[in-house]
This record gives structure tokens, sequence and C-alpha cells, in this order.
């Protein structure tokens, strides 16, 4: 009986590598055709002698920006000794296509927390980066976004 389960084990094992490989192969021909397309496009655009983004060329931007989804939850206190450092996530290799966050641009590590400002055009920053040790009661803006809203 565990030699039957270490065999299934090992196939999901294997069928996962696959599964990510491919992922990971599709996503580089999309990254190629991606960078083709631009290229084609400014070619396109300086033959014209426009010197105006094409409403093509803001309408792909927009399309192709990371969606970032407001109910990411920051991570609980009781699991931060789990989370690793600042300095070992940024020696971890990253995936390109991982969104980045905070005013440090970085990706996802650590907690969180979301701004409050539904426009905010961060979002996400890392409790360090903002100077904060604990999630504080309420609502919370950024300093860009509560600066915006002292101003109206």
């Amino acid at each position: 009986m565990y030699t039957k389960a270490r065999e299934l084990a090992d196939d999901k094992v294997q069928l996962a590598a696959q599964t990510y490989e491919l992922v990971d192969k599709h996503i580089r021909r999309l990254d190629g055709d991606l960078n083709r397309f631009e290229t084609e496009l400014r070619k396109k655009e300086a033959e014209q002698g426009d010197s105006a983004p094409s409403q093509a060329e803001v309408t792909t931007r927009k399309s192709i920006e990371p969606q970032r989804k407001r109910g990411k939850n920051s991570q609980s206190s009781d699991a931060a000794s789990d989370v690793p450092s600042a300095a070992e996530v940024l020696d971890m290799p990253v995936d390109p296509n991982e969104p980045t966050y905070c005013i440090c641009h970085q990706v996802s590590y650590g907690e969180m927390i979301g701004c409050d400002n539904p426009d905010c055009p961060v979002e996400w920053f890392h409790f360090a980066c903002v100077g904060l040790t604990s999630k504080p009661k309420g609502k919370w803006f950024c300093t860009r976004c509560s600066q915006d809203r002292k101003k109206k």
C-alpha cells in the first residue's frame, strides 16, 4: 500500500512539473508576441510621425497591466514568524510576471496593508515601508491618499 501511495505522489509531482513547464512556455511565447506587437506598433507610429500615443497603444497598455484585486489579505501577526525577512525575499529569484506593490516596487511578502482609497495607484504596502508594526484600527490611507484627502 505504501508503494502505491508513493507512486501516486510521484505521478502528482510529475504532473505538476509538466503543467508548470507548459504554462511557463506559453507565458514566454506570449511575452515574445507582445514584444513583437509593441515593436511593430512603434514602427508604424514612427512612420506616421505621430508623437502622441495611438488609441490602440493606450488600450494595449491598459489591458496588460496586472490586475490587483482589493481582496488581498495581509498576513496575520501570529504567522509573522514564518514570513521571510525583506532581505531574504529580495535574494529569492523573482518571477518577471509577478506583480509589484508598495512604494518600494517589490513583490508581495510579509505583512501588508491595503490603502482604503479605492483609487489608490499603489494599493498595497509592506508594513516596514510605511512604518507600521501592527495593523491600525479603522481605515488606513497611504501618505499620498491622505494628502489628497486633505486637499479636498
